[in-house]
């Protein structure tokens, strides 16, 4: 029907899956946009209300409640097709709640279709609008209307947005989807390769925003798990695998903190990805690009599996910050002990050796609130800066301890360290022959460097360079 592809485009970035297939929607999704320079609003994209099944009835529930706590209602109906009668009735309940609403005859793609626009003016709605979200058409009127119930911010007035404004073609070409940029990396402006430099020794700035990805196998209870942490109904949670496909993102204020909850698809094997699950599962791996942190949660009555590791490996890649959720423990306790469920996960997930583990039941609240006291405690080492003096200091004792073995007879010599960046924490350690130094003696002092400062639940990188060596150079 076109109401992601809406969203969209008051949103200007392609956030909701949009798909031909009724019933992609699934969860509310809600996004802060800006329309005529100047007035600011929340947009809220629901399900599509269909009373069919008991998953897209719970859909309906979420759309209508959404629908009664919003100050203006756009309702859409596909314009391709004749006026329906059950179209006609969702629409006289909405206009009964006595809010500002319009109805949206999307579809109206060219001048000739505009005839079937007059066909759903039978609806007696208050103001109708033709409208062709995909080629971006006939949006001057619309959002004519929506200023009137959203006003500019104190002391500012702009021109109305037109659709000359917007992206001619509806592509959104122009925009950037990726999101990050490195903050710690120093750039050469001759040639923009990056160079070491000590984090020390730049400002350390107010960082209190956190984005937390839910990730996991499908039923896991990531959704029942996003709604205990931000007390409320946020997600849908039903028996139904694959219930969630947009990520689902909520923020709370917790100790000084703002927390980002994305609740992304359960990830399935990939021989059993249909439909539109491979968007959802190409989100996912686009949340994880702007995650800080992870929450891997767990079905503890089923323990780890393969797809469980390959998830893991996800974490990995993405070098993020990560708290291991054994969900379903009231469920499972008394079954297992809480020692054969670590062990079990240590053993399947040894790269994930760093991450504490919390057993909980979403269902049950039991145990969720600590875990917002570990995401703030790990987003604090997440971010950590070591003394270079403290961090040297480290490195010359772990080597007292255990000496650098030699490379064919070639003496390898650690001349001094330094944090370069954080998010993770990333260490350069200056040597005479970078190649030299064997993995086996880097993980040494990985683990010795864990040992005296508290990095639990945070991946630490350590490369070697020459001195003067760029990071982006290897010999």
């Amino acid at each position: 029907m076109g109401k992601s592809s809406l969203f969209n485009r008051l949103a200007r970035q392609r956030d909701a899956i949009t798909s031909d297939m009724s019933g992609t929607t699934r969860d509310i999704k809600k996004r802060i946009v800006t329309i005529s320079g100047d007035r600011d609003f929340e947009v809220i994209d629901t399900g599509g209300i269909d009373y069919s099944s008991e998953l897209f009835s719970k859909v309906a529930e979420f759309s209508m409640r959404a629908a009664k706590k919003a100050d203006v209602i756009i309702y859409m109906v596909d314009g391709k097709t004749i006026p329906d009668e059950e179209d006609k009735t969702l629409f006289y309940d909405l206009q009964a709640l006595g809010k500002p609403l319009a109805l949206v005859v999307n579809k109206i793609d060219n001048d000739k279709e505009e005839e079937r626009y007059w066909d759903f003016l039978e609806f007696g709605a208050e103001r109708t609008f033709p409208m062709s979200v995909s080629h971006n058409r006939y949006f001057n009127d619309f959002y004519a209307w929506l200023e009137e119930y959203i006003p500019p911010r104190d002391g500012e007035s702009q021109a109305p947005l037109s659709d000359e404004d917007d992206d001619e073609d509806g592509d959104y070409d122009d925009l950037d989807f990726d999101g990050y940029e490195g903050e710690e990396y120093e750039y050469d402006e001759a040639d923009e390769n990056m160079t070491l430099s000590d984090i020390n020794e730049l400002p350390e700035e107010i960082d209190n925003k956190i984005n937390v990805a839910i990730i996991g196998r499908v039923n896991t209870g990531k959704s029942s798990l996003l709604n205990a942490l931000v007390k409320d109904e946020r997600t849908i949670v039903s028996d139904v695998a694959g219930t969630t496909i947009d990520p689902v993102d909520e923020m709370i204020e917790y100790n000084g903190y703002d927390i980002t909850f994305i609740d992304t698809a359960g990830i399935r094997r990939r021989s059993k990805i249909v439909g539109i699950e491979k968007y959802a599962l190409d989100r996912t791996k686009e949340m994880l690009d702007k995650a800080n942190l992870v929450l891997l949660v767990i079905d503890s009555t089923v323990g780890v599996m393969e797809l469980d590791e390959r998830i893991a490996g996800l974490i990995e890649k993405h070098r993020l910050a990560c708290l291991i959720v054994l969900n379903k423990w009231d469920i499972t306790k008394g079954e297992k002990s809480y020692e054969e469920a670590v062990e079990n996960i240590r053993h399947q997930l040894k790269f994930l050796h760093y991450a504490p583990l919390i057993t909980v039941s979403a269902k049950s609240g039991m145990r969720v609130h600590k875990i917002l006291d570990q995401i703030t405690a790990i987003y604090e080492r997440y971010k950590q800066r070591i003394p270079t003096s403290k961090l040297n200091d480290t490195i010359r004792e772990a080597i007292n301890r255990h000496h650098i073995p030699s490379h064919h007879g070639a003496v390898v010599k650690i001349k001094f360290a330094t944090q370069y960046e954080t998010k993770p924490p990333k260490i350069a350690l200056i040597v005479n022959h970078p190649t030299f130094l064997h993995f086996s003696y880097i993980r040494y002092l990985a683990n010795f460097i864990r040992s005296k400062f508290d990095f639990e639940g945070v991946p630490l990188d350590i490369v070697t360079r020459k001195r003067g060596q760029r990071l982006d150079d290897e010999e």
